[in-house]
């Protein structure tokens, strides 16, 4: 899938409002247009290259747990969060994964998104990166320089806090709106002055270039990972929904204590070497669950930074969009 929203665009607030309302727009339309059930007893997976889905994809372990339920599963890949969002609003998969960020945007788009869990805050899995050798020393010395970010990403919501920590408005930075790997061009020719990026792109730009931390989440952005769906999706196939959630839970238990092993099944399947991963597992939480009231109130924490800034039509409530999982009724005999 073509990712929309990897054109550069220069800073500017009515810009950035026009372009996310009228992607939502269409966003919302497809939504009401596309079936709501797996197709012939398949889930639609949108994954990324990293975390637990890529993980459960290489070992075949969803498939496994999805047997008993006579349901298989397609695999889209996707660059980032923004393109998978869109995706999942249409109707083009059914189960995905994002940051913070990108279903906030998708939310206001759509009121048929759901979230059906997260991981734990991960701050230091994301960062706004310089060159070892750029005299800017601190995000306050970035005004007026261009700064490169996947827009709607998780990344979005860091650059947004990072900045108002640092006392500079918004438009005090010139953005760059590129898509990871197009970002990481511009950064090492040299054509923008810092890259706001996560893991494991992350990792990968320090290790290859370098390249300092001006600033990571810590203490700014929780840099959360949420499982996502649709309403109609979820209301139709609640046990699928709970059986992705349970292997994912499962995984993550696993992985936790087995990062060198995780480094090498995952560094074939993505393209990055296993060493690299290795710095990025590092940083990564585990601990997939429902969303409890501190990941809520974080959550609506970007919203309603995005919503201040202008770049959202309406107040969004979090709460709204989040799947509460059916208790197992208690079997008759």
């Amino acid at each position: 899938m073509t990712d929309r929203i990897a054109r550069p665009l220069a800073s500017g607030l009515a810009p950035h409002r026009r372009e996310l309302l009228s992607a939502g727009l269409g966003l919302a339309a497809a939504s009401i247009l596309r079936p709501a059930r797996a197709a012939a007893g398949t889930v639609r997976v949108g994954y990324q290259k990293y975390g637990a889905l890529v993980l459960l994809k290489v070992r075949g372990t969803l498939e496994q747990a999805l047997q008993p339920l006579g349901t298989t599963v397609a695999w889209s890949e996707f660059p980032s969060g923004p393109p998978l969002m869109e995706a999942l609003n249409a109707g083009a998969v059914d189960f995905g994964t994002a940051g913070e960020a990108p279903p906030i945007f998708a939310q206001a788009a759509s009121p048929e998104l759901r979230y059906v869990g997260t991981e734990p805050p991960a701050p230091r899995g994301e960062a706004i990166l310089v060159p070892k050798d750029s005299p800017v020393r601190s995000v306050a010395d970035l005004r007026g320089r261009t700064l490169a970010l996947n827009k709607g990403s998780n990344v979005h919501f860091l650059v947004v806090r990072a900045l108002e920590r640092a006392g500079l408005p918004y438009d005090a930075v010139k953005l760059a709106f590129l898509a990871p790997a197009d970002a990481n061009a511009a950064f090492v020719r040299g054509s923008v002055d810092a890259w706001a990026i996560w893991d494991p792109y992350l990792a990968a730009a320090e290790r290859a270039t370098g390249a300092r931390v001006l600033a990571d989440g810590q203490g700014i952005a929780p840099n959360r990972e949420f499982y996502l769906s649709r309403r109609a999706f979820t209301e139709a196939n609640p046990a699928i929904v709970s059986a992705i959630l349970a292997a994912i839970s499962d995984i993550d238990a696993w992985a936790e204590g087995h990062a060198d092993t995780v480094a090498t099944e995952l560094a074939p399947a993505i393209g990055v070497p296993a060493p690299v991963l290795r710095i990025a597992l590092e940083r990564q939480s585990y601990g997939a669950a429902p969303l409890d009231a501190a990941a809520i109130a974080d959550q609506q924490r970007v919203a309603d930074a995005f919503h201040d800034l202008g770049l959202l039509p309406k107040p969004i409530r979090v709460a709204d969009a989040v799947w509460t999982q059916p208790e197992r009724r208690a079997e008759t005999r």
